[in-house]
C-alpha cells in the first residue's frame, strides 16, 4: 500500500481537479491489471464537485467506464430519491451522464426497515462482483480506490465519534446508529476500508482545519477522531 501523501491546493476547484486526474489514473491503471475497477465513492459536499468534473471531458474520455462497478464507503437510511442521500448526490452529479449499466451499480440499501441485513447483503454483493461469488472471508476482496471525506467532528464514512462501528474487526459493512444525530447509517468499516488498495481522503472547509491537523499531528484518539482509524 502507497505511503501517506498530503497535497494541498488553494481552493474546492483546484483541490477537486486534481482528485479527478488521480481517480482517472488510478482507474485506467486497475483495469489494464484486473480488468475492472471498484470504486466506493462518498456522500457529503465535497466530492460533488469532484463527480461533476468526471461527468465531463477532458476526465469522462480517460475512463472505460464499461469497467467501473460502483458502490458506496456509507449511507443514510432514506430513500435513494431523498436530497439527503449519498446515492442521489452522485447519480444527479455524475452516474446519470455516464449511463451505466444496473450491473455496475451497487447501492447500499439503507432505507430498508432492517439495515443491519441489508449491510449482510452489500457485504455477500461485494463478494459476489469483486470475487466471483460466495460470501465475506478471510480472503477480503479489495475496493480499487475509496473515496472519503471528514467532518468536522472527525468522523469519516459514515464512522462517527464514540459509535459501535468503530470497534468492529470481522465485518465488512455494519448499520451504524448515531445517537448525536439521532439516527441510523449503513457504513463500510475500518478495516475493510484499510483493505483498499487507493484511499483518497477530501477535506475542505476552514470548519475542519484544526480537526484535520489533530488527525495527522494529534495523539491516537480514533474513538474521538474515527478519521484516525484508516490507513
Amino acid at each position: 500500500m502507497a505511503a501517506l501523501s498530503i497535497q494541498r491546493f488553494a481552493d474546492l476547484e483546484q483541490l477537486s481537479g486534481a482528485a479527478a486526474a488521480e481517480f482517472c489514473r488510478v482507474a485506467r491503471e486497475a483495469v489494464a491489471e484486473r480488468g475492472s475497477c471498484a470504486v466506493a465513492l462518498s456522500g457529503g459536499s465535497t466530492p460533488r464537485r469532484l463527480f461533476q468534473l468526471l461527468a465531463d471531458e477532458p476526465y469522462l474520455g480517460q475512463v472505460d467506464w464499461s469497467h467501473i462497478e460502483i458502490f458506496w464507503s456509507d449511507e443514510r437510511a432514506v430513500e435513494p430519491n431523498s436530497p439527503d442521500s449519498n446515492f442521489k448526490m452522485a447519480k444527479d452529479a455524475l452516474l446519470d451522464r455516464l449511463r451505466l449499466a444496473p450491473r455496475q451499480v451497487h447501492r447500499m440499501q439503507a432505507e430498508r426497515s432492517d439495515c443491519d441485513a441489508a449491510a449482510l447483503d452489500y457485504e455477500k454483493e461485494i463478494a459476489s462482483v469483486l470475487s466471483g461469488g460466495g460470501v465475506p472471508s478471510e480472503s477480503t476482496p479489495a475496493m480499487d480506490l475509496v473515496l472519503l471525506g471528514m467532518g468536522p467532528d472527525g468522523h469519516t464514512a459514515s464512522l462517527f465519534p464514540e459509535t459501535a462501528a468503530l470497534v468492529e474487526t470481522r465485518r465488512w459493512v455494519v448499520a451504524n446508529q448515531v445517537p448525536k444525530l439521532g439516527a441510523e447509517r449503513m457504513t463500510m468499516t475500518a478495516p475493510y476500508l484499510n483493505s483498499s488498495r487507493h484511499v483518497f481522503f477530501l477535506v475542505s472547509g476552514a470548519d475542519k482545519a484544526e480537526t484535520l491537523r489533530r488527525v495527522l499531528e494529534g495523539p491516537s484518539v480514533p474513538r474521538e477522531l474515527p478519521a484516525q482509524l484508516i490507513r
